[in-house]
């Protein structure tokens, strides 16, 4: 069984927040930098297009063996929004996989934020007792994420999906 719904995590330096539609008046502008999307595609979402995709993400994966978890991460000492963290949570017998990912805005980067925010996710992950394994996909030249990966005990598995490396944490129960 998974949980309904986010828990606010916190972490030294941060709060994760459960994501609520509103956030992306100031998400919009955290997001917004092209750069942001060098290794994941795409480009910036306008406010519209922001807060269409918060409330698809708020009502919840159609499918209802999988649940998704989306964060906003907020500094505590600045109270700003910085960026999200995100597991998507699937049935894989004993238990559950949970899929993660990241993404801090640029002007907060190289600060250990994403760092701390993926370690909170991973532990938060961890104290669920029906998650068997955290799954992370980072580009194979997306040394940061890869950094951000191996400080939350993810390593790489050498398979890849899409042109991304699987990197993977099993939780020892």
């Amino acid at each position: 069984m998974t949980p309904q719904a986010a828990e606010t995590i916190g972490t030294r330096r941060l709060i994760l927040r459960p994501l609520q539609v509103e956030h992306a008046d100031e998400m919009v502008s955290v997001l917004g930098d092209p750069a942001l999307h060098t290794f994941i595609g795409g480009a910036p979402a306008d406010l519209d297009g922001l807060r269409a995709r918060y409330t698809r993400l708020v009502a919840g994966s159609p499918d209802p063996a999988v649940s998704w978890f989306n964060w906003v991460i907020e500094l505590r000492d600045q109270a700003c929004l910085a960026g999200t963290v995100q597991a998507t949570l699937s049935p894989s017998p004993p238990g559950v996989v949970a899929e993660i990912a990241w993404v801090v805005g640029t002007p907060w980067q190289g600060r250990g934020i994403a760092t701390e925010a993926a370690a909170g996710l991973v532990a938060w992950l961890g104290e669920q007792q029906y998650v068997h394994t955290v799954i992370a996909h980072i580009h194979p030249d997306h040394r940061a994420s890869a950094a951000v990966a191996t400080a939350a005990g993810l390593a790489p598995t050498g398979e890849s999906h899409d042109g991304e490396i699987r990197w993977r944490r099993t939780i020892a129960r």
